[in-house]
């Protein structure tokens, strides 16, 4: 298949209500395939592993790539001075090195996200008055996060929805200002942006004495977690001040799990219990492994995830990342970075894909 081609079938594949197995496993495939062909560090890997299109037969069996390789090497099908948009990761690991995602185009990518985000976060709601916690993608051009909070509030923000993060900060007049409307007028109201943003807010709303009611049908959507930005919670005790602050139920308090090494993000139905089990679209499927070994874990025993997710068609689809998981029913369960054994077998990983990929 072409990249034209390869397009056009995923905005479709995209759109549809659902996908069976089967065909996840057929387009899995031919992107497998388009990636093999064009994306040479991605192929003297999968060479080494003696995988190519004509002895990989499931995705489950497609090469994944650690994460950290985007931090050494350009893994991309397209010429990358012609991408779109360059993604990059925030180097906030390894050195400070910064792995890069090339898109060709975000069509691609908006369409993963717009559609998913829908079904997931909006639910009831066409559009919703929305205050964003976090830099502009003009400030943050290489953060597919910031892309991500643009796209939610162009596409779903109803009138008066805004930034609420300013050069010199968080804007807490503002926010305050916005909380009170949403009190006053019974409109529903959402905030999101990055989870230490958050704690940062509610620091200030404890030293102010503040707490509010926001009516029904508002929802908060957290992600990235604390990333030393802030001080450290527990889940349930952040979930526990999101309610306490805001009068959001914990069950409208959504969390979004995604990587610049994806074009798709996982969310969960809410944080009633903590962890919550994660799932995405069906346009991505995960598995649970033994880094050490490559090897897929039984239901219900911890391991790192490995994601395929058909939207990154123009990089690697199938990245391992260092993340630590369970699957369960319907899902998984994200137990945060990987440590010990699971910790060295990423690490191991690494290195093995840099020195086949090299060549």
């Amino acid at each position: 298949m072409t990249e034209a081609q390869i397009i056009e079938t995923l905005l479709e594949f995209i759109a549809a209500d659902s996908a069976g197995e089967n065909e996840f496993n057929a387009f899995a495939l031919q992107i497998f395939a388009y990636q093999f062909e064009n994306n040479a560090p991605y192929q003297r890997f999968c060479r080494q592993r003696e995988k190519t299109p004509r002895t990989v037969h499931s995705w489950q069996a497609i090469p994944a790539v650690p994460i950290n390789g985007y931090k050494y090497l350009t893994l991309t099908c397209c010429d990358p001075e012609v991408a779109e948009r360059v993604f990059m990761t925030s180097g906030t690991t390894k050195d400070g090195v910064r792995g890069k995602c090339h898109h060709p185009t975000l069509e691609v990518y908006d369409a993963s996200m717009t559609t998913a985000f829908r079904q997931r976060f909006m639910q009831d709601h066409d559009t919703i008055r929305m205050g964003i916690l976090f830099p502009t993608e003009q400030a943050m051009p290489n953060s597919s996060l910031a892309h991500y909070l643009a796209l939610a509030l162009s596409e779903f923000g109803s009138e008066g929805s805004r930034y609420l993060l300013t050069d010199d900060g968080l804007d807490i007049e503002q926010l305050f200002s916005e909380l009170d409307r949403a009190v006053q007028t019974g409109e529903p109201y959402a905030l999101l942006g990055a989870s230490f943003s958050f704690v940062h807010i509610m620091d200030e709303m404890e030293r102010l004495g503040k707490s509010v009611n926001l009516p029904q049908g508002s929802r908060i959507l957290d992600t990235g977690g604390f990333k030393g930005q802030s001080r450290e919670l527990e889940l349930d005790e952040f979930y526990d001040l999101l309610q306490a602050r805001f009068g959001v139920p914990r069950d409208q308090c959504i969390n979004m799990y995604g990587m610049t090494e994806l074009s798709t993000e996982f969310y969960d139905w809410g944080n009633s219990t903590c962890p919550s089990v994660k799932s995405g679209p069906h346009w991505i499927r995960s598995r649970i492994v033994n880094p050490l070994t490559g090897l897929e874990l039984p239901k219900g025993e911890m391991g790192v995830l490995v994601h395929c997710d058909l939207a990154h068609f123009n990089c690697v689809s199938s990245i391992l990342t260092e993340d630590a998981g369970i699957e369960v029913d319907n899902g998984f369960l994200l137990l945060g970075r990987a440590e010990g054994a699971e910790a060295k077998g990423c690490s191991m990983a690494v290195d093995e894909f840099l020195k086949a990929a090299q060549g």
